[in-house]
């Protein structure tokens, strides 16, 4: 045998090797972990979900879709109206995953992860958003941010629950108001602060009315009590303690001529001469 003839030899060797083991991998298939196999049989959901590992089939009669069962993530933006009528922007975030025990029930019934999204994810958020947005007002959407989550989360898990999802987490990102609403509550704070302004000046002027008040009466009360207690005796005694012994300096009749009137007391007796 010539080594051309060799050469194709080793050659056809191998590629029916390489066609052997295509045909016999075709035989099985390989459900990788975070996975669940839903295998068919013509077209047809079969009962069995395949678990993680390596599963015979039977080619061409057999096909197996691969459902991801790890947890997925999906952001999404919805429109509302609050009890009071304003327009409110949320994003939300949810975190869900699928029943791995039934991923062949939703396979069967939804389709594939984008289709679940599409078709049950997606429209739920939108739906439950709006219903509970709508029972409160704006303010308390702010306020109550926590009691709105738990509603929404518990409303959400018992809708998923009839399509073989789970809900792991939801979070209320942000919520967006129209400029309009902004604006109003910028309105009221402002007129907010200027009443407590308003009340604080009102108190302060009554407590400096009240204080003056009280002055009054302590200065009226000391003033009874003084003109109770201020005898005659009293005041020509307080006149005599207080006298330096100078009599004043007057003003004669018929000139501009000061009159002593200290040079008429005698010294001794202190009498006027």
């Amino acid at each position: 045998m010539s080594k051309s003839q060799k050469d194709v030899k080793i050659t056809s060797q191998i590629l029916l090797l390489v066609l052997s083991l295509i045909l016999i991998s075709s035989f099985f298939v390989t459900v990788n972990a975070g996975e669940r196999g839903v295998r068919m049989q013509f077209g047809k959901v079969e009962n069995r979900v395949l678990g993680e590992g390596l599963h015979f089939i039977i080619p061409l009669v057999n096909t197996v879709e691969k459902l991801s069962v790890r947890v997925q993530k999906q952001d999404i933006s919805a429109e509302a109206s609050s009890k009071d009528l304003q327009e409110v922007f949320s994003d939300v975030s949810l975190n869900w995953h699928i029943l791995p025990d039934n991923a062949n029930t939703i396979y069967q019934r939804i389709g594939n992860i984008p289709q679940v999204v599409e078709g049950i994810i997606n429209p739920a958020v939108e739906e439950i958003l709006k219903a509970v947005m709508a029972k409160y007002t704006a303010e308390e959407i702010i306020i109550k941010r926590e009691q709105l989550k738990a509603e929404i989360d518990s409303l959400l898990q018992a809708r998923l629950s009839n399509y073989q999802l789970a809900v792991d987490d939801i979070s209320l990102l942000h919520f967006n108001f129209s400029q309009r609403f902004k604006d109003a509550v910028e309105t009221k704070q402002i007129a907010e602060q200027e009443a407590k302004r308003t009340g604080f000046m009102a108190e302060k002027a009554i407590k400096e009315g009240q204080i003056k008040v009280n002055l009054a009466r302590g200065e009226a009360e000391a003033q009874r009590l003084l003109k109770e207690n201020l005898t005659p005796e009293i005041l020509q005694k307080q006149f005599i303690d207080k006298w330096n012994g100078n009599l004043p300096l007057i003003v004669g009749d018929k000139s501009n001529q000061l009159i002593d009137l200290n040079k008429y007391i005698t010294p001794e007796v202190g009498v006027i001469k």
